[in-house]
């Protein structure tokens, strides 16, 4: 599937570099003159990779020109996008790797090569969301007092675990230890811990840090419960070109993108070209931040550009987002993505680019900038794209970029007008420009139950109260007044406590978008190590964990001396990887769920995350809140949700004295000077050596070797999909939808979590009656994420979130009606039913359906239960590509309209023809049994979406080429 002599129609701007001629590259200012100038600096790139790969097949000489005339074709025209390489993740990779199994058994059995399927671009797959909290905290809560005992010794937990001193500090400036060797020309002498037997001493002192007991405890469960997976994952890295494998234990695939993965500038057979990424999760844009065009697509189209084809876009507007002034000392960067989330949401940038520039930028770290371009999908962008400049080229350096390919990288960047210049007086001309004051931004968390929901720490304590008072919605839980104030008494630990509306039970600090921030991972740190040296402690009944995205963090978090005083509150390393942020969180005791469902409380998680939906977390927690890291740690201390941090205290001190948040935060000044000197070069090169090397278990792991993947019959987690079992050599004749029922009939912002979850897998679910069948206890169960490469399990466990409110039940639950026999069935057994008796079905739908993560079988779930259709009134983007690529047709309904305006109460048959030719957005007629006709939007948006409808999917198509 690669492109036959890409870039020849532009092979006169090929040049060398100045001083380097073995290495060449597109000279693209040649081509555009004063139009490529003011071209904002993310199409910039998108125009290179277009001259790059230019064939006049999948790329034709026409796009690339379209791209450079951006200022007037923006939004009109569909261009291709070839990415560098691919990311994946292993929920949802493992579907796109079982895919590219099972498409190798469907070219074999149409006559083709299966060895031909195999990825066209460099393809990483990193194994980090299988990890689950089956251990925590061991003994740390009984830790002796800070100033008499050693906390590495409790509970076996050994993170500062050193050699002797007297080793050599490589030439390095920066140690604060004692040491006898080494160029030492500052900072000499002792710093010494509040915390007795622990040296702070520099990175360079600290051999391989052992993994504390709970990381190796909950890794060797791990490696237990995936090993299906894991070897399905490395028959893939050893059977597919281009593809490798980053095994568990490792970090987050956003993490390890950042830290080993991006290239910034690629170069290939001496040739030079930015580095671009496409991935299976939404938020690989968090490598924007450091001059990366990178953007989510999920499974479907990753593996369209696995095999060789490029992505299809709308050529975006770009909306310049000035940044201006400085931010306040106690604001985060969390806090500045939550206030750029909210802003730009009230903005509107959906399926736009953002483009950062202004003074403000060049205040901003690369962590900050990775940490704001993380979150770019909770606003609705495609990505948001910090350019390059000196501030990227030094932190680089710092992190043990090769001199000489940042000489390199530097002059080619500049060459190309891709490197921004704050001296540089001349900006690109944009689609809209908004001005954002640093200033502006106070500190706040988001919740009750959606990310966009951003609250002041000022107005927290009046929020909660208000959301007791309102009716349910995503504001409101109404609670009776006089419930309000009820507390229910527990006993745990040999202690009593009493829990209220408000009460924290789970405070997580998480993997996912600020663990590549060290400011505010150490600012969390500063925090737990102060509030300890106070006597401030953390209520044992709550669950509390620290899942660090990578080994990098445990590095600066140990070296800085602050690790043993997050692990005295409760913020023990449970392992790398997702855990609470996808509902993998242990058990609450059986003391604080027997007093939320008493006292029927509103109990509060408070996390570290991105995502923050009703019952993602726990099932009993109602009230889930996204904060900042040392915010975090700040609320578990409080015990609450429900108090005003400027008037009432966290605690008080061993002599009274009541303690007040601002006691304790630590300041800018401090966290800047700890994330200087200790996350340095030293911390990358430990995860590149832990990501070269592997681990012994996964070192030692066994896999087959074919061209082939031996499928077993009796797997629970590997399994050949049936997408292929009636694929031709030609796609027939587009079929019309005929006398179809609805399967669901929900409402507003119904997620991909509500559509195929990622948690747990409930007792009493479809998915779980399978896996009983086949031998398995519940223990057994793991995750719906895990499985994900078992399409019996996700066809079952598709709409099988408890929080789903399908309008004909009436209430939350994961039910629905067979409408032919009246009964209210899970909703796998109605579909079941109704494919049994020939009957086709859609999904009647509100707005923003398939919001939040993107996720292929959030498509390919409806597929296998014989959907047809989705008839929404709006669509996340990249739900609705899913549902294309798999082949449902996304209808809309006409503007202003809606299923409850056009009276239908979704108990009819409907019906739908298509015309010979369809065109992008072409308007067609439903009708329905009861006489009813309207109009509704096909939301195709291009030539190339209908192509792939025809085809009954991207998967089938992409075949078909192989046959």
């Amino acid at each position: 599937m690669d492109s036959p002599s890409a870039g020849y129609t532009f092979e006169y701007l090929i040049e060398t570099l100045g001083g380097e001629p073995h290495k060449k590259f597109f000279n693209l200012p040649k081509l555009g003159g004063t139009k490529y100038d003011i071209l904002p600096y993310s199409i910039r790139v998108l125009l290179e990779a277009a001259v790059r790969n230019c064939d006049g097949f999948f790329m034709k000489k026409e796009d690339v020109m379209n791209i450079l005339d951006w200022k007037t074709k923006q939004s009109n025209v569909e261009v291709p996008f070839f990415p560098a390489r691919v990311v994946l993740q292993d929920f949802t990779g493992i579907p796109a790797m079982v895919d590219f199994a099972a498409m190798r058994e469907a070219v074999k059995s149409l006559g083709g090569d299966p060895k031909e399927v195999h990825p066209a671009c460099p393809t990483d797959l990193t194994v980090d969301h299988s990890l689950q909290i089956d251990f925590s905290k061991c003994a740390i809560q009984n830790a002796p007092n800070p100033g008499g005992g050693d906390l590495q010794k409790v509970g076996k937990l050994s993170p500062l675990k050193v050699q002797p001193k007297k080793l050599p500090c490589r030439g390095q400036t920066t140690c604060r230890g004692s040491c006898d060797s080494g160029d030492l020309s500052r900072n000499s002498g002792t710093f010494s811990s509040q915390i007795e037997n622990t040296p702070i001493l520099c990175p360079f002192h600290l051999q391989p840090v052992p993994e504390p007991e709970t990381v190796l405890k909950n890794q060797e469960v791990e490696f237990g419960r995936n090993r299906e997976r894991l070897q399905f994952f490395k028959w893939s890295s050893g059977a597919f070109k281009n593809v490798a494998v980053i095994p568990p234990g490792t970090g987050m695939a956003h993490q390890v993108n950042l830290e080993y993965l991006s290239r910034v500038v690629f170069e290939e057979k001496d040739l030079l070209f930015p580095d671009s990424v496409v991935g299976t999760d939404s938020h690989i844009t968090m490598v924007n931040g450091l001059g990366i065009l990178g953007w989510g697509v999920g499974g479907i189209e990753t593996e369209a550009v696995m095999l060789g084809m490029p992505v299809t876009l709308t050529l975006p507007e770009v909306v310049g987002c000035e940044l201006t002034g400085s931010s306040n000392a106690c604001v985060t960067s969390i806090d500045i993505v939550l206030g750029i989330t909210k802003y730009l949401r009230q903005v509107g940038v959906s399926g736009k680019f953002v483009e950062f520039f202004g003074s403000g930028v060049s205040q901003l770290s690369i962590v900050d900038r990775t940490t704001i371009a993380n979150m770019c999908p909770e606003y609705g962008a495609i990505l948001s794209f910090f350019p390059v400049d000196n501030v990227t080229l030094r932190h680089l350096e710092h992190t043990g970029f090769d001199k000489t390919k940042l000489e390199s990288m530097e002059k080619y960047l500049k060459a190309v007008k891709l490197f921004r210049n704050d001296e540089n007086s001349s900006e690109p001309e944009y689609s809209q420009v908004i001005q954002i004051n640093l200033n502006s931004i106070v500190a706040s968390v988001s919740g009750p139950k959606r990310p966009q929901d951003r609250v002041a720490i000022t107005d927290m304590k009046s929020d909660f109260q208000a959301c007791l008072n309102e009716k349910v919605g995503f504001k409101g839980f109404q609670v009776a007044a006089e419930k309000q104030s009820d507390t229910v008494s527990i006993h745990y630990d040999g202690s009593e406590y009493k829990l209220s509306h408000g009460s924290v039970v789970i405070a997580a600090v998480i993997s996912c978008t600020n663990n590549c921030n060290p400011s505010v991972m150490l600012a969390a740190g500063l925090l737990a190590k102060k509030a300890v040296e106070i006597g401030l402690r953390v209520k044992p009944y709550i669950r509390t964990s620290l899942s660090p995205g990578s080994g990098m963090v445990t590095h600066y978090l140990s070296s800085s001396g602050v690790l043993p005083y997050l692990s005295k509150l409760g913020f023990e390393i449970v392992g790398y990887g997702c855990s609470t942020c996808v509902g993998n969180t242990a058990p609450l005791s059986e003391a604080v769920l027997n007093a939320v469902k008493q006292g029927d409380l509103v109990t509060c998680g408070v996390l570290s995350g991105n995502k923050n939906f009703e019952g993602r977390l726990c099932d009993c927690v109602r009230a889930n809140y996204l904060a900042s890291p040392p915010l975090v740690v700040a609320y578990a201390i409080a015990g609450t949700v429900n108090i005003d941090f400027q008037t009432e205290p966290l605690g008080t001190d061993s002599t009274g004295k009541e303690i007040y948040l601002n006691d304790i935060w630590p300041s800018r000044e401090e966290v800047h000077q700890i994330e200087e000197e200790h996350v340095v070069l030293s911390m990358f090169k430990a995860l590149k050596e832990k990501v070269e090397m592997g681990n012994k278990r996964w070192n030692s792991l066994e896999a087959p070797e074919s061209v082939l993947f031996p499928w077993d019959m009796k797997s629970t987690y590997i399994r050949c999909p049936s997408f292929f079992d009636k694929l031709t050599k030609e796609p027939g004749v587009l079929q019309p939808i005929e006398n179809a029922h609805v399967l669901l009939y929900l409402g507003d912002s119904v997620t991909t979590d509500h559509i195929s979850p990622a948690g747990s897998i409930a007792r009493s679910s479809a998915a779980a009656k399978y896996l009983t069948n086949r031998g398995l206890t519940p223990r057994e169960f793991n995750s719906y994420g895990a499985r994900r490469g078992n399409d019996a399990v996700m066809t079952r466990g598709t709409f099988a979130n408890i929080k789903l409110f399908n309008k004909f039940i009436g209430k939350p639950a994961p039910k629905t009606i067979h409408f032919p026999s009246g009964q209210t069935l899970d909703v796998f057994e109605a579909a079941e039913l109704y494919q049994k008796e020939g009957i086709p079905l859609i999904i009647l739908a509100g707005k923003k359906y398939g919001s939040g993560n993107s996720r292929d079988w959030a498509a390919k779930g409806p597929y296998l239960l014989g959907v047809k259709a989705v008839l929404a009134e709006s669509y996340e983007k990249i739900h609705k590509n899913h549902l294309i690529g798999i082949g449902i047709v996304p209808l809309e309904f006409l503007p202003g309209e809606n299923a409850g305006s056009l009276g239908l109460s979704g108990r009819e048959v409907f019906s739908l023809s298509f015309p010979e030719e369809l065109s992008p957005g072409i308007t067609l007629n439903m009708k329905t049994n009861t006489g009813k006709e309207f109009s509704v939007i096909a939301s195709f948006e291009n030539d190339v979406e209908i192509t792939l409808y025809k085809h009954g999917g991207l998967l089938n198509f992409v075949a078909r080429k192989f046959s």
